[in-house]
């Protein structure tokens, strides 16, 4: 059996996909499906089910796919292995970032892991934390940080930090940028048109579900994925918003906008690791997870 045709395989049945996984692996897809399908001749079996929607494992390749992810990670830790030897890690490890924590994380992140770990790779994406933690499941990520994250059966979740949100609002012309403004109540806060993410975000789930436990509505002006395009908004003077202070001192103009803290109830979100249950962290992969716990210990002040 070909390592690089399990790995194939094992990507495809993840990714259900072809097209998707010879994107991420940079093949062609006629190479792809052809060496999968080499694969199934090769094993007496159909290992996936392909149709308009894309490629299904079958009962057997179910079972390969079991295998596969653990020969592919025991090949993986045997590099590491062999790496230490020469007194390094290897090896590659993709990392998500929700976009309100990617631009503070990403350069001291990235700076932190080339000193430490030069003979390794990383990737940094950035995602909405429901497609993050589906990502972690289907093999696309390694670690993802999310926001609000649940414990389930197929990821590992530790904590990280907590995050006071706070209603963020464009700066008058004239206004001195450290005003004496107290904090706002939650329902005062719905009562105001409100720049915010579509569904399933987290911080969106998360304000929404504490305004129903006061009694209160979403007041919505715009929905709008991005913490950027929402702060643009804002300071065009379209609504609020509802942001952690990280997101708006890592903004292009911090002193764009004011600030209040949300009290009875304060909104406080909870910042968590994850990784994936089903397939053990490699060496580097442990070693990754510490750096992005010492950065954001270093980078982001506790609220």
């Amino acid at each position: 059996m070909d390592l690089k045709q399990l790995e194939y395989f094992v990507r495809v049945a993840e990714m259900g996909s072809f097209t998707r996984a010879a994107l991420a692996l940079d093949i062609a897809q006629p190479a792809l499906s052809r060496q999968v399908r080499l694969l199934e001749v090769e094993l007496h079996q159909n290992l996936l089910t392909r149709n308009g929607r894309g490629a299904v494992p079958t009962e057997a390749g179910q079972l390969l796919l079991a295998h596969g992810r653990g020969i592919l990670h025991q090949v993986e830790r045997a590099r590491e292995e062999l790496g230490r030897v020469r007194g390094s890690l290897a090896g590659r490890v993709a990392v998500g970032l929700p976009t309100s924590l990617a631009r503070v994380l990403t350069v001291p992140l990235t700076r932190a892991f080339r000193q430490k770990m030069p003979d390794a790779t990383i990737s940094i994406s950035e995602g909405l934390s429901v497609a993050m933690q589906e990502s972690l499941v289907n093999g696309r990520l390694d670690i993802a940080v999310l926001y609000n994250a649940q414990h389930g059966f197929e990821t590992e979740i530790t904590p990280l930090l907590e995050e006071n949100l706070l209603l963020v609002q464009a700066r008058p012309p004239g206004l001195p940028e450290d005003p004496a403004a107290g904090p706002v109540s939650l329902k005062e806060v719905s009562e105001l048109p409100l720049v915010i993410p579509s569904r399933p975000n987290a911080i969106r789930m998360h304000v929404e579900s504490e305004m129903a436990n006061i009694g209160c509505r979403l007041k919505i002006a715009l929905e709008i994925d991005g913490v950027s395009a929402i702060l643009d908004l804002v300071a065009d003077g379209a609504g609020s918003a509802v942001l952690s202070r990280n997101a708006v001192d890592s903004s292009v103009r911090p002193s764009a906008y004011t600030v209040r803290a949300i009290a009875t109830p304060a909104l406080r979100t909870k910042v968590s690791l994850a990784t994936s249950s089903q397939r053990p962290t490699t060496l580097t992969q442990q070693a990754t997870l510490a750096l992005i716990k010492e950065t954001v210990a270093r980078i982001i002040k506790p609220d």
